[in-house]
């Protein structure tokens, strides 16, 4: 009540100045831009997007095409993605259209299908009532309230998202100076930051991502609170944060996104210690040629895998733990695997990794010590994996970052696009004591009497470790029984040949899995 009175007296028809403070300080008349005035190209507008407001309007209600795509448009950029706001309800809206669902538990919107494009709905947003549910933080779990299209303008987060653009008279509806901060490359959210930051602590995220995807600086009062309000992050849904992640990670500037990140503080518990990575030049290049791979296929149009960008984000965490299990005694395959359970487990309290994306991640991770088994049948049976490509790409962005020997990406370039001759040359080429690495010193400082004391675990391990390169039953017992573990060896001569033949079935079962389960 105090604050109509308030604003009665200072002057009731008196537009507020754009962008003005405070939700009850809205500017309630819009600035209203024709054709000529904001120079949207019509052709970049979505025909579905046009059909769905015309058919809102054609039932007596108000439709606007809204928010990003406004923008973009103001940007003479083709948006991704429409979205339409209007006063109708979302049962009203879901009455109109053959293929329309209602979803949302904050916020109901609909969902309009017109083949694979989707339009997204939303009825006009009244100002936030304080009855609102909240956690103890201040972030609103549920509004359903609805309002005017002034009030609406005020609930967006952004004054670039905050304009309306109508296809039947292309005009566009300006509350907050949204023209005026794109023209000056400027990102200003509406209302007092710090209360708007708490309402929704994901807008911090946003604020990054559309400061790095479209080159604008933020404003500095829409910036001062960020570092300090970065911990109220840790109070939204694992699965709503990993959804911003994937947006900024895939926005075709994602290394723009997780510079700014950092600059902003954002980055602390979203991806643990990848700030640290990224002081070390090995770890600094290799994510950096990840992001910047990632973003010329997004520029590209070809299709970005999420599991691969979340396996080369995390590459460096696992392999520090890869080395750390294998110095405390471990074999190196299943010191991987439990590299990977300990990265992934940390990752998913944060970011609620999606169970195949976190399957991908495991693929990649696990073949890449397959990679340097270069003899027998191990290259062929690489070639038969589902994940193939994606490994291949990993190791060679090891290769260029110099991780790992270049040399060794190129001969899997040679051997994938070779014919058989060639391949064969390759392989033959290659001695067979440098494709398995260090796993027969393990074996000899483990010891056989270790594997006999934990039965088949313990071999099966083995066999992981020590299977050369093409994992065959009827070489790899031999290499891997002579020399127990540096023990003396049996003064009657017999005892060799027949600790050979009774082991030899145990140790050719389990090294054959080995180049098939990996």
């Amino acid at each position: 009540m105090i604050k109509k009175l308030i604003r009665s007296i200072l002057g009731k028809g008196k537009k507020d100045a754009p962008g003005a403070s405070g939700k009850s300080g809205a500017a309630t008349e819009p600035d209203v831009l024709g054709p000529k005035q904001h120079g949207i190209d019509p052709a970049l507008v979505s025909p579905n997007a046009v059909r769905v407001t015309q058919t809102l309007q054609e039932a007596g209600f108000k439709a606007f095409i809204v928010g990003g795509a406004v923008r973009d448009l103001l940007l003479s950029v083709k948006p991704k993605d429409f979205d339409v706001a209007t006063n109708a309800t979302p049962e009203q809206v879901k009455q109109l259209f053959r293929r329309a669902f209602i979803i949302g538990r904050r916020f109901q919107i609909v969902h309009v299908m017109f083949g694979q494009e989707l339009i997204e709905v939303t009825t006009f947003r009244g100002a936030s009532a304080e009855s609102a549910p909240k956690d103890e933080h201040g972030r609103v779990l549920r509004d359903n309230t609805f309002g005017e299209q002034h009030e609406d303008a005020v609930r967006r987060d952004f004054t670039i998202n905050a304009m309306y653009y109508d296809p039947a008279t292309q005009t566009v509806l300006d509350y907050h100076g949204g023209i005026a901060d794109i023209r000056a490359k400027k990102l200003r959210i509406i209302g007092e930051p710090e209360a708007r930051y708490r309402e929704d602590p994901v807008r911090m995220l946003r604020v990054v991502r559309f400061a790095a995807k479209l080159k604008f600086t933020i404003d500095p009062a829409s910036s001062a609170p960020i570092r300090v309000m970065a911990p109220l992050i840790d109070n939204v849904p694992a699965a709503r944060v990993f959804d911003e992640m994937l947006k900024l990670l895939m926005s075709g500037h994602a290394l723009a996104c997780l510079q700014q990140l950092r600059k902003e503080g954002l980055h602390h518990g979203l991806l643990p210690l990848l700030d640290v990575v990224l002081e070390q030049p090995l770890g600094e290049k290799f994510v950096t040629l990840a992001l910047a791979n990632t973003d010329a296929r997004v520029k590209q149009g070809k299709p970005v895998s999420p599991g691969f960008l979340f396996a080369s984000l995390l590459w460096h965490q696992v392999l520090e733990k890869w080395r750390a299990y294998q110095a405390a005694g471990e074999y190196p395959i299943p010191a991987l695997h439990l590299a990977a359970d300990d990265v992934l487990d940390a990752q998913t309290e944060k970011l609620a990794l999606q169970r195949k994306i976190a399957s991908d991640m495991r693929d990649i991770w696990a073949m890449q010590p397959r990679f340097e088994r270069r003899v027998g049948k191990a290259p062929y049976k690489l070639l038969e994996h589902l994940r193939l490509r994606a490994g291949y790409d990993f190791l060679q962005l090891r290769c260029e970052s110099g991780e790992l020997d270049a040399e060794l990406g190129e001969w899997w370039d040679a051997f994938m696009n070779g014919n058989g001759a060639e391949r064969e040359e390759l392989i033959a080429r290659k001695p067979a004591d440098a494709s398995s690495g260090p796993a027969p010193k393990k074996r000899k400082r483990r010891g056989g009497r270790n594997r006999t004391k934990s039965g088949g675990a313990a071999t099966d391990q083995g066999g992981d470790d020590a299977a050369p390169a093409g994992a065959e039953a009827t070489s790899a017992p031999e290499q891997s029984v002579p020399e127990p573990s540096g023990e003396a060896p049996a003064a009657s001569g017999e005892a060799p040949k027949r600790r050979r033949r009774r082991r030899s079935p145990a140790a050719g079962s389990d090294v054959a899995p080995a180049g098939d389960g990996e």
